[in-house]
């Protein structure tokens, strides 16, 4: 090769060589283990900034104390050492957002698990955001409907609002809660699941029953598995609310689900512990009010003028042998709309799901309710109530008065009617049938442990012979004198086809 063509091309680099200077802030790990690490040297850090350990480990820093600063580490902190060294990114912990999340299962850093390839989403959110404003806000006047026939007549859910879902292990939590997904199917409600502790095969059959019931394709999982660090369990609610805060910044209606805040709990209780945080009440933090406070307030209904979209929240507390005065369940329940209590007893006896209709509560009631299960169900709380007293009353004795027998007889044949198998949800308008029908007296002719029968029997009949008057139900709303007349004829025209 030519000398003096190589002196040029030398040349001509020197000539063309630019000086780029790049600056990092960077720390060093002082002391790591049980998933937190302290670093010295990250002056500038923002709380909740994301950091970065290298071999794909990222931290969040949460302690920022005038020497050090402690981080929580999201992944196998096993590869990280004392002395090496963490870059501060810049950025705070943000999630993948958007329609690409939507039918996925993905962990609460928004990265996919199910094996269905990338997520190529390009719009992120920070998983910690201000709640929305009361000037944004309005009332919650849209049914978000369950499906389930205890909770929309009793203890409506509307969009927007927070409803808690109490009870001890095994009492039907979960399975009201994936209930109520199955029944957004065409009602324009994005849902996204988020399991915090649960068992993997516990969440594998979820997703099985959500595909079979058609219900993934507008569902998004987030799983903080029981194996996983304390730290990908505390931040899973964030990141699920984060994702369906999207959809109601674009205007659209979101359903969260916690499944369960108890858990989130005890994983911030260990972060805080390994943190030096000083200990409260339980061992837990002080701020353990806060946590819960600031993910629960990030539901909401927006005003029109700030497009109109929702975001509904129904975070799961597990309680321990049906105490909802400890501290955690007492702290949810001050936050939330009202809660559902599932009873173990009542779970035993059968009568699923298992609400106890004494301690459950909606906050925001009837204004979450169409006109036409407001007419029939305004009584039935009262009835089940007063019910329950007099069951308990009327083992003692036989003589009983006539409106007493009426009373019981009503009860019970309420009580057969509020009873739904699992992954069945029912329709806003069967629903409205079969409450008129029993609130009426018009089953009071059918034996108690057929009541069940008669139902479904009905139902079958009404969506041949009555199409006509559900479909009034649907567009009106509400029950007019004719279509109260419409319902009476179809319930006495089906009870001469079995009599």
């Amino acid at each position: 090769m030519d000398k003096n063509y190589i002196i040029e091309l030398l040349k001509q680099q020197i000539k063309d060589y630019k000086t780029q200077v790049q600056t990092e802030k960077v720390g060093t790990v002082v002391e790591v283990g049980d998933g937190i690490a302290k670093i010295s040297g990250l002056a500038e850090v923002m709380a909740s900034e994301m950091l970065d350990f290298g071999n794909n480990v990222f931290g969040v820093a949460l302690n920022l104390d005038e020497d050090f600063v402690g981080a929580i580490i999201l992944g196998n902190y096993s590869q990280i050492k004392e002395g090496d060294t963490v870059k501060s990114t810049g950025r705070i912990l943000e999630v993948p957002v958007g329609p690409a999340v939507v039918g996925r299962v993905v962990n609460p850093l928004g990265q996919p698990i199910d094996g269905k390839g990338p997520i190529k989403s390009e719009k992120f959110y920070p998983i910690e955001k201000i709640a929305p404003r009361v000037i944004t806000r309005q009332g919650v006047n849209t049914p978000l409907q369950t499906g389930i026939k205890s909770i929309d007549a009793m203890f409506p859910i509307g969009r927007g609002q927070r409803e808690l879902i109490i009870g001890d292990r095994q009492t039907g939590k979960t399975a009201l809660a994936i209930d109520t997904i199955i029944n957004q199917k065409g009602q324009n409600v994005i849902c996204i699941y988020v399991s915090i502790g649960q068992k993997e095969a516990k969440v594998a059959r979820i997703i099985n029953e959500l595909e079979a019931h058609g219900a993934m394709e507008y569902t998004t999982i987030v799983c903080a598995g029981a194996a996983d660090p304390a730290a990908l369990l505390y931040i899973a609610p964030f990141a699920g609310c984060a994702m369906g805060e999207f959809f109601m910044d674009q205007g659209k209606d979101a359903l969260v689900i916690y499944d369960d805040l108890s858990k989130q709990a005890v994983s911030y209780r260990q972060i805080s512990l390994l943190l030096k945080r000083p200990p409260g009440r339980e061992a837990y933090p002080g701020d353990v009010f806060y946590l819960h406070s600031r993910l629960l307030e990030r539901a909401a209904r927006l005003n029109p003028d700030f497009g109109g979209g929702s975001l509904t929240a129904l975070p799961i507390i597990e309680t321990q042998a049906g105490d909802i005065a400890a501290y955690i369940p007492t702290n949810v329940i001050s936050i939330t709309d009202g809660q559902i209590f599932l009873e173990s007893d009542l779970f035993y006896q059968g009568i699923r799901p298992a609400i106890n209709t004494g301690l459950s509560v909606s906050r925001v009631g009837s204004a979450a309710q169409i006109k036409a299960m407001k007419q029939v169900a305004g009584k039935m709380k009262l009835e089940m109530a007063q019910y329950r007293e007099l069951a308990a009353f009327a083992q003692f004795g036989s003589d009983l008065d006539e409106s007493t027998k009426k009373q019981i007889n009503l009860g019970a044949r309420l009580t057969e009617v509020l009873k739904q198998p699992q992954y069945e949800p029912v329709p806003v308008q069967h629903q409205v049938l079969i409450i008129y029908a029993v609130i009426n007296g018009l089953l009071d002719d059918i034996a108690v442990e057929k009541v069940k029968e008669f139902e479904s029997g009905l139902i079958k009949y009404a969506q041949t012979h009555g199409k006509a008057v559900l479909e009034k139900i649907i567009k009106e709303k509400q029950l007019t004198p004719e279509i109260e007349a419409q319902l009476k004829k179809l319930i006495s025209d089906y009870k001469q086809t079995i009599m």
